[in-house]
Protein backbone atom coordinates (compact mmCIF):
# COMPACT_ATOMS: atom_id res chain seq x y z
CA UNK A 1 0.00 0.00 0.00
CA UNK A 2 3.19 2.76 -1.07
CA UNK A 3 0.24 5.21 -2.69
CA UNK A 4 -2.12 5.59 0.38
CA UNK A 5 -2.20 8.57 2.05
CA UNK A 6 -3.62 7.51 5.03
CA UNK A 7 -2.35 5.48 7.45
CA UNK A 8 -5.94 4.41 9.25
CA UNK A 9 -9.54 5.20 8.23
CA UNK A 10 -11.82 4.49 10.83
CA UNK A 11 -14.60 3.00 9.31
CA UNK A 12 -17.72 3.29 10.67
CA UNK A 13 -16.97 6.07 12.82
CA UNK A 14 -20.57 7.25 13.25
CA UNK A 15 -21.51 4.33 15.28
CA UNK A 16 -21.51 4.48 19.63
CA UNK A 17 -18.18 3.48 19.60
CA UNK A 18 -16.81 4.73 16.50
CA UNK A 19 -17.33 8.52 17.90
CA UNK A 20 -15.56 7.33 20.73
CA UNK A 21 -12.72 5.93 18.81
CA UNK A 22 -12.57 9.46 16.79
CA UNK A 23 -12.14 11.56 20.18
CA UNK A 24 -9.58 9.47 20.98
CA UNK A 25 -8.11 8.96 17.60
CA UNK A 26 -8.14 13.03 17.71
CA UNK A 27 -6.49 13.46 20.90
CA UNK A 28 -4.07 10.86 20.36
CA UNK A 29 -2.47 11.79 17.58
CA UNK A 30 -2.81 15.17 17.47
CA UNK A 31 0.92 15.70 16.49
CA UNK A 32 0.12 13.74 12.97
CA UNK A 33 2.16 11.06 13.55
CA UNK A 34 -0.52 9.16 12.25
CA UNK A 35 -2.47 10.05 9.18
CA UNK A 36 -5.93 9.17 9.23
CA UNK A 37 -9.54 9.57 8.28
CA UNK A 38 -13.06 8.57 9.03
CA UNK A 39 -15.04 6.71 7.22
CA UNK A 40 -19.50 5.70 7.24
CA UNK A 41 -22.20 5.28 4.93
CA UNK A 42 -23.77 8.39 5.45
CA UNK A 43 -22.08 11.96 5.04
CA UNK A 44 -24.61 13.68 7.23
CA UNK A 45 -23.63 11.54 9.93
CA UNK A 46 -19.79 11.85 9.45
CA UNK A 47 -20.70 15.73 9.16
CA UNK A 48 -22.22 15.45 12.19
CA UNK A 49 -19.64 13.40 14.17
CA UNK A 50 -17.01 15.72 12.74
CA UNK A 51 -18.52 19.01 14.19
CA UNK A 52 -19.04 17.47 17.63
CA UNK A 53 -16.07 16.12 17.97
CA UNK A 54 -14.09 19.21 16.73
CA UNK A 55 -12.09 17.70 14.13
CA UNK A 56 -10.49 19.59 11.60
CA UNK A 57 -8.67 18.63 8.53
CA UNK A 58 -9.55 15.11 9.02
CA UNK A 59 -11.44 13.95 5.44
CA UNK A 60 -14.69 12.65 5.88
CA UNK A 61 -15.32 8.76 3.01
CA UNK A 62 -18.55 7.56 2.17
CA UNK A 63 -18.43 4.03 1.52
CA UNK A 64 -21.38 1.54 2.40
CA UNK A 65 -20.50 -1.99 3.64
CA UNK A 66 -22.30 -3.31 0.75
CA UNK A 67 -20.63 -1.20 -1.88
CA UNK A 68 -17.64 -3.39 -2.97
CA UNK A 69 -16.65 -0.45 -5.44
CA UNK A 70 -16.61 2.23 -2.69
CA UNK A 71 -14.78 0.06 -0.39
CA UNK A 72 -12.21 -1.09 -2.93
CA UNK A 73 -11.62 3.23 -3.70
CA UNK A 74 -11.39 3.37 0.22
CA UNK A 75 -9.28 0.90 0.94
CA UNK A 76 -6.41 1.79 -2.04
CA UNK A 77 -6.37 4.98 0.07
CA UNK A 78 -4.97 3.83 3.11
CA UNK A 79 -2.71 1.57 5.04
CA UNK A 80 -5.38 0.04 7.58
CA UNK A 81 -8.70 -0.16 7.82
CA UNK A 82 -10.25 -0.30 11.64
CA UNK A 83 -14.17 -1.10 11.44
CA UNK A 84 -16.62 -0.96 14.13
CA UNK A 85 -19.44 -2.00 11.43
CA UNK A 86 -20.93 -5.16 13.42
CA UNK A 87 -22.67 -7.54 13.66
CA UNK A 88 -19.95 -8.22 11.34
CA UNK A 89 -21.38 -11.30 10.24
CA UNK A 90 -24.02 -9.38 8.84
CA UNK A 91 -22.25 -5.82 7.76
CA UNK A 92 -18.29 -6.98 7.80
CA UNK A 93 -17.65 -9.45 5.19
CA UNK A 94 -17.83 -7.95 2.18
CA UNK A 95 -14.89 -5.59 3.84
CA UNK A 96 -12.87 -7.96 4.69
CA UNK A 97 -12.92 -9.26 1.31
CA UNK A 98 -12.07 -6.41 -0.09
CA UNK A 99 -8.79 -5.96 2.06
CA UNK A 100 -8.05 -9.65 2.09
CA UNK A 101 -7.85 -9.61 -1.88
CA UNK A 102 -5.99 -5.51 -2.32
CA UNK A 103 -3.35 -5.85 0.23
CA UNK A 104 -5.17 -3.74 2.92
CA UNK A 105 -4.35 -4.47 6.82
CA UNK A 106 -7.29 -4.99 8.72
CA UNK A 107 -8.57 -4.71 12.39
CA UNK A 108 -11.95 -4.83 14.10
CA UNK A 109 -13.57 -5.86 17.38
CA UNK A 110 -15.40 -9.00 16.69
CA UNK A 111 -16.30 -11.26 19.02
CA UNK A 112 -18.64 -13.40 16.38
CA UNK A 113 -16.12 -16.83 15.78
CA UNK A 114 -18.32 -18.34 13.47
CA UNK A 115 -17.96 -15.45 11.32
CA UNK A 116 -13.98 -15.15 11.84
CA UNK A 117 -14.10 -19.18 10.69
CA UNK A 118 -15.82 -18.10 7.41
CA UNK A 119 -13.44 -15.41 6.50
CA UNK A 120 -10.30 -17.81 7.85
CA UNK A 121 -11.87 -20.33 5.35
CA UNK A 122 -13.06 -17.79 2.11
CA UNK A 123 -9.96 -15.25 2.34
CA UNK A 124 -6.82 -16.15 3.77
CA UNK A 125 -5.46 -17.49 0.53
CA UNK A 126 -6.39 -13.97 -0.88
CA UNK A 127 -4.85 -12.25 2.42
CA UNK A 128 -1.20 -14.27 1.81
CA UNK A 129 -1.44 -13.83 -1.77
CA UNK A 130 -1.80 -10.26 -1.54
CA UNK A 131 0.30 -9.29 2.24
CA UNK A 132 -3.26 -8.07 3.62
CA UNK A 133 -2.96 -8.44 7.59
CA UNK A 134 -6.05 -9.36 8.94
CA UNK A 135 -6.17 -9.13 12.64
CA UNK A 136 -9.74 -9.54 14.36
CA UNK A 137 -10.86 -9.47 18.21
CA UNK A 138 -9.00 -6.54 18.81
CA UNK A 139 -11.55 -4.92 21.79
CA UNK A 140 -11.94 -5.97 25.49
CA UNK A 141 -12.75 -9.35 23.34
CA UNK A 142 -10.04 -10.57 23.14
CA UNK A 143 -6.97 -8.32 23.58
CA UNK A 144 -6.50 -8.65 27.78
CA UNK A 145 -7.22 -12.56 27.39
CA UNK A 146 -4.63 -12.65 24.46
CA UNK A 147 -1.70 -10.46 25.30
CA UNK A 148 -2.36 -11.17 29.43
CA UNK A 149 -1.56 -15.00 28.21
CA UNK A 150 1.47 -14.01 26.02
CA UNK A 151 2.77 -11.69 28.64
CA UNK A 152 2.74 -14.40 31.21
CA UNK A 153 4.25 -17.22 29.02
CA UNK A 154 7.01 -14.97 27.84
CA UNK A 155 7.99 -14.41 31.97
CA UNK A 156 7.19 -18.16 32.43
CA UNK A 157 9.97 -19.01 30.24
CA UNK A 158 12.00 -16.40 30.86
CA UNK A 159 11.94 -18.05 34.63
CA UNK A 160 11.81 -21.63 33.77
CA UNK A 161 12.95 -21.83 30.75
CA UNK A 162 9.27 -23.70 29.63
CA UNK A 163 5.84 -22.43 29.08
CA UNK A 164 2.95 -23.38 31.39
CA UNK A 165 0.62 -25.64 30.38
CA UNK A 166 -2.51 -24.32 32.03
CA UNK A 167 -3.48 -20.92 32.67
CA UNK A 168 -6.49 -19.94 34.13
CA UNK A 169 -7.75 -16.41 33.94
CA UNK A 170 -9.80 -14.89 36.27
CA UNK A 171 -12.17 -11.69 36.38
CA UNK A 172 -11.10 -10.08 39.80
CA UNK A 173 -13.69 -7.34 38.78
CA UNK A 174 -15.29 -5.47 35.37
CA UNK A 175 -17.37 -2.67 35.94
CA UNK A 176 -19.38 -0.94 32.92
CA UNK A 177 -22.30 -1.15 30.59
CA UNK A 178 -23.42 -3.63 28.14
CA UNK A 179 -22.23 -3.12 24.53
CA UNK A 180 -25.38 -3.23 22.23
CA UNK A 181 -23.11 -4.29 19.54
CA UNK A 182 -22.17 -7.21 21.54
CA UNK A 183 -25.59 -8.01 22.19
CA UNK A 184 -26.76 -7.66 18.53
CA UNK A 185 -23.39 -10.04 17.29
CA UNK A 186 -24.58 -12.40 20.48
CA UNK A 187 -28.40 -12.52 19.06
CA UNK A 188 -27.03 -13.13 15.41
CA UNK A 189 -24.99 -15.86 16.53
CA UNK A 190 -28.08 -17.29 18.35
CA UNK A 191 -30.08 -16.92 15.29
CA UNK A 192 -27.73 -18.95 13.35
CA UNK A 193 -26.95 -21.96 15.44
CA UNK A 194 -30.42 -22.72 16.57
CA UNK A 195 -31.37 -23.60 12.40
CA UNK A 196 -27.62 -24.85 12.23
CA UNK A 197 -26.04 -28.28 13.84
CA UNK A 198 -22.60 -28.00 11.71
CA UNK A 199 -23.06 -25.03 13.99
CA UNK A 200 -23.72 -25.96 16.88
CA UNK A 201 -21.18 -28.37 17.04
CA UNK A 202 -18.59 -25.70 15.57
CA UNK A 203 -19.19 -23.79 18.81
CA UNK A 204 -18.69 -26.73 21.25
CA UNK A 205 -15.17 -26.83 19.63
CA UNK A 206 -12.52 -24.91 21.69
CA UNK A 207 -10.07 -25.27 18.93
CA UNK A 208 -12.76 -24.23 16.20
CA UNK A 209 -10.27 -20.82 15.20
CA UNK A 210 -7.15 -22.67 15.01
CA UNK A 211 -5.94 -23.52 11.67
CA UNK A 212 -6.30 -26.95 10.05
CA UNK A 213 -4.30 -29.49 11.18
CA UNK A 214 -3.47 -27.90 14.31
CA UNK A 215 -3.11 -31.07 16.22
CA UNK A 216 -4.53 -29.95 19.38
CA UNK A 217 -6.36 -32.43 21.25
CA UNK A 218 -5.92 -31.60 25.14
CA UNK A 219 -9.49 -31.57 26.66
CA UNK A 220 -10.75 -28.09 28.11
CA UNK A 221 -12.33 -27.47 31.37
CA UNK A 222 -15.85 -26.35 31.09
CA UNK A 223 -16.04 -23.94 34.11
CA UNK A 224 -18.97 -24.78 36.24
CA UNK A 225 -19.92 -23.03 39.64
CA UNK A 226 -16.72 -23.49 42.07
CA UNK A 227 -15.56 -22.51 44.78
CA UNK A 228 -11.53 -21.43 43.70
CA UNK A 229 -8.79 -21.71 45.98
CA UNK A 230 -6.00 -19.71 44.03
CA UNK A 231 -8.55 -16.86 43.59
CA UNK A 232 -9.77 -17.00 47.18
CA UNK A 233 -13.69 -16.95 46.08
CA UNK A 234 -16.30 -18.70 44.22
CA UNK A 235 -16.48 -18.66 40.49
CA UNK A 236 -18.80 -18.68 37.18
CA UNK A 237 -18.83 -19.22 33.84
CA UNK A 238 -17.78 -15.63 32.05
CA UNK A 239 -19.51 -15.30 28.81
CA UNK A 240 -16.33 -14.14 26.92
CA UNK A 241 -14.76 -17.03 27.18
CA UNK A 242 -16.20 -18.70 24.34
CA UNK A 243 -14.31 -16.21 22.07
CA UNK A 244 -11.12 -15.52 24.12
CA UNK A 245 -10.24 -18.72 24.34
CA UNK A 246 -10.38 -19.28 21.04
CA UNK A 247 -8.19 -16.73 19.66
CA UNK A 248 -5.69 -17.98 22.78
CA UNK A 249 -5.65 -21.28 21.62
CA UNK A 250 -5.36 -19.83 17.31
CA UNK A 251 -1.94 -18.30 19.13
CA UNK A 252 -0.71 -21.18 20.20
CA UNK A 253 -1.20 -22.88 16.89
CA UNK A 254 0.34 -20.03 14.83
CA UNK A 255 3.34 -19.71 16.92
CA UNK A 256 4.36 -23.10 16.69
CA UNK A 257 2.66 -24.38 19.33
CA UNK A 258 4.73 -22.54 22.15
CA UNK A 259 2.41 -22.82 24.67
CA UNK A 260 2.85 -26.66 24.60
CA UNK A 261 0.20 -29.07 22.65
CA UNK A 262 -1.40 -30.30 25.44
CA UNK A 263 -2.34 -26.76 26.70
CA UNK A 264 -5.24 -25.61 28.44
CA UNK A 265 -6.84 -22.45 29.18
CA UNK A 266 -9.81 -21.24 31.01
CA UNK A 267 -11.85 -17.98 32.23
CA UNK A 268 -13.89 -17.72 35.02
CA UNK A 269 -15.62 -14.50 37.06
CA UNK A 270 -14.77 -14.39 40.45
CA UNK A 271 -18.12 -13.57 42.49
CA UNK A 272 -17.00 -13.65 45.93
CA UNK A 273 -16.05 -15.21 48.88
CA UNK A 274 -18.87 -16.93 51.42
CA UNK A 275 -22.56 -17.54 51.30
CA UNK A 276 -23.02 -14.70 49.41
CA UNK A 277 -20.42 -15.74 47.19
CA UNK A 278 -22.04 -18.50 46.00
CA UNK A 279 -25.59 -16.85 45.57
CA UNK A 280 -23.94 -14.74 43.29
CA UNK A 281 -22.27 -17.45 41.34
CA UNK A 282 -25.47 -19.30 40.87
CA UNK A 283 -27.03 -16.26 39.96
CA UNK A 284 -24.61 -15.31 37.66
CA UNK A 285 -24.55 -19.20 35.63
CA UNK A 286 -28.03 -19.51 35.84
CA UNK A 287 -29.03 -16.08 34.40
CA UNK A 288 -26.45 -16.32 31.59
CA UNK A 289 -28.11 -19.84 30.59
CA UNK A 290 -31.77 -18.23 31.20
CA UNK A 291 -30.51 -15.46 28.44
CA UNK A 292 -29.28 -17.86 25.99
CA UNK A 293 -32.24 -20.36 26.02
CA UNK A 294 -33.97 -16.86 25.84
CA UNK A 295 -32.22 -16.16 22.65
CA UNK A 296 -33.31 -19.43 21.34
CA UNK A 297 -37.21 -18.68 21.08
CA UNK A 298 -38.24 -16.35 18.84
CA UNK A 299 -40.92 -14.61 21.16
CA UNK A 300 -38.71 -14.53 23.89
CA UNK A 301 -36.29 -13.41 22.35
CA UNK A 302 -38.16 -10.62 20.53
CA UNK A 303 -38.84 -8.88 23.63
CA UNK A 304 -35.52 -9.39 25.08
CA UNK A 305 -34.35 -6.90 22.15
CA UNK A 306 -37.10 -4.67 22.23
CA UNK A 307 -37.77 -4.31 26.27
CA UNK A 308 -34.78 -5.26 27.42
CA UNK A 309 -31.28 -5.71 26.31
CA UNK A 310 -29.29 -2.48 24.70
CA UNK A 311 -29.20 -1.77 21.12
CA UNK A 312 -26.65 -1.05 18.62
CA UNK A 313 -25.93 2.44 19.00
CA UNK A 314 -26.41 2.16 22.60
CA UNK A 315 -24.08 2.33 25.46
CA UNK A 316 -23.00 4.35 28.83
CA UNK A 317 -23.02 7.97 29.44
CA UNK A 318 -19.18 9.63 29.70
CA UNK A 319 -19.30 9.25 33.24
CA UNK A 320 -20.10 5.88 33.39
CA UNK A 321 -17.33 4.70 30.99
CA UNK A 322 -14.49 7.07 33.01
CA UNK A 323 -15.79 5.07 36.39
CA UNK A 324 -15.64 1.88 34.63
CA UNK A 325 -12.37 -0.67 34.41
CA UNK A 326 -11.63 -4.03 34.86
CA UNK A 327 -8.85 -6.06 36.86
CA UNK A 328 -7.80 -8.97 35.76
CA UNK A 329 -5.76 -12.28 36.53
CA UNK A 330 -3.82 -15.12 35.12
CA UNK A 331 -2.35 -17.94 37.03
CA UNK A 332 -0.22 -20.25 34.90
CA UNK A 333 1.66 -23.43 36.01
CA UNK A 334 4.17 -25.89 33.98
CA UNK A 335 4.32 -29.67 33.72
CA UNK A 336 6.92 -29.26 36.85
CA UNK A 337 4.22 -27.57 38.71
CA UNK A 338 5.90 -24.41 38.76
CA UNK A 339 3.45 -21.11 38.91
CA UNK A 340 3.41 -17.81 37.59
CA UNK A 341 0.45 -15.13 37.77
CA UNK A 342 0.09 -11.85 36.24
CA UNK A 343 -2.33 -8.83 36.16
CA UNK A 344 -4.04 -6.92 33.31
CA UNK A 345 -6.54 -3.68 34.28
CA UNK A 346 -7.95 -1.39 32.16
CA UNK A 347 -8.91 2.52 33.44
CA UNK A 348 -12.29 2.64 31.43
CA UNK A 349 -15.33 0.21 31.08
CA UNK A 350 -14.24 -2.73 29.01
CA UNK A 351 -17.06 -2.74 26.12
CA UNK A 352 -16.46 1.19 24.65
CA UNK A 353 -13.72 3.16 26.43
CA UNK A 354 -10.80 0.61 27.09
CA UNK A 355 -12.00 -1.08 23.81
CA UNK A 356 -11.67 1.99 21.99
CA UNK A 357 -8.42 2.64 22.86
CA UNK A 358 -7.09 -1.15 22.21
CA UNK A 359 -8.92 -1.18 18.51
CA UNK A 360 -7.22 2.18 18.30
CA UNK A 361 -3.68 1.13 19.24
CA UNK A 362 -3.78 -1.95 17.36
CA UNK A 363 -4.41 -0.64 14.32
CA UNK A 364 -1.48 2.36 15.04
CA UNK A 365 0.38 -1.17 15.79
CA UNK A 366 -0.78 -2.75 12.34
CA UNK A 367 0.56 0.63 10.61
CA UNK A 368 3.38 1.38 12.17
CA UNK A 369 5.28 -1.36 14.37
CA UNK A 370 5.10 -4.62 12.21
CA UNK A 371 8.35 -5.49 10.04
CA UNK A 372 7.58 -5.11 6.17
CA UNK A 373 8.59 -8.76 5.97
CA UNK A 374 5.59 -10.10 7.93
CA UNK A 375 3.16 -12.37 5.42
CA UNK A 376 -0.01 -11.34 4.78
CA UNK A 377 -2.93 -14.16 6.52
CA UNK A 378 -5.20 -14.22 9.46
CA UNK A 379 -3.09 -13.15 12.59
CA UNK A 380 -4.38 -12.93 15.98
CA UNK A 381 -3.29 -9.55 18.46
CA UNK A 382 -0.73 -11.72 20.51
CA UNK A 383 0.84 -13.51 17.40
CA UNK A 384 1.23 -9.81 15.33
CA UNK A 385 1.37 -6.96 17.32
CA UNK A 386 2.50 -9.31 20.44
CA UNK A 387 5.41 -6.61 23.00
CA UNK A 388 4.96 -3.81 20.99
CA UNK A 389 1.12 -3.44 21.55
CA UNK A 390 1.45 -4.15 25.09
CA UNK A 391 4.07 -1.48 25.39
CA UNK A 392 1.66 1.17 23.48
CA UNK A 393 -1.41 -0.10 25.48
CA UNK A 394 0.36 0.48 28.77
CA UNK A 395 1.69 4.10 27.14
CA UNK A 396 -1.52 5.28 25.89
CA UNK A 397 -4.66 3.26 26.59
CA UNK A 398 -4.50 3.37 30.55
CA UNK A 399 -3.84 -0.79 30.50
CA UNK A 400 -0.94 -2.11 32.87
CA UNK A 401 0.56 -5.63 32.53
CA UNK A 402 2.23 -6.96 35.80
CA UNK A 403 3.85 -9.98 37.13
CA UNK A 404 2.32 -10.75 40.49
CA UNK A 405 4.13 -12.39 43.41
Amino acid sequence: MTDANFDIIVYGATSFVGQIITRYMKEQFADGSIRWAIAGRSLAKLQSVSEAVGLSGVEMIVADAADEAALRKMCARTSVVMSTVGPYALYGSLLVQVCATSGTHYCDLTGEPQWIRKMQARHEADAKASGARIVHCCGFDSIPSDLGVHFLQRHALQRFGQPCEKIAMRVVSMKGGASGGTIASMINMVKEAVGDADLRRELKDPYSLCPPGHGFSAPQREVKIAHDDASGGWIAPFIMEAINARVVHRSNALSGNSYGTGFRYEEAVVTGDGARGKTAARATSWGLNALMLGLAVPPVRWLLETAVLPKPGEGPSEKAQLEGGFDIVFRGTTTKGETIACRVTGDRDPGYGSTAKMLSQAAACLARDVADDVPGGFWTPATLLGDRLIERLQADAGLTFELLE
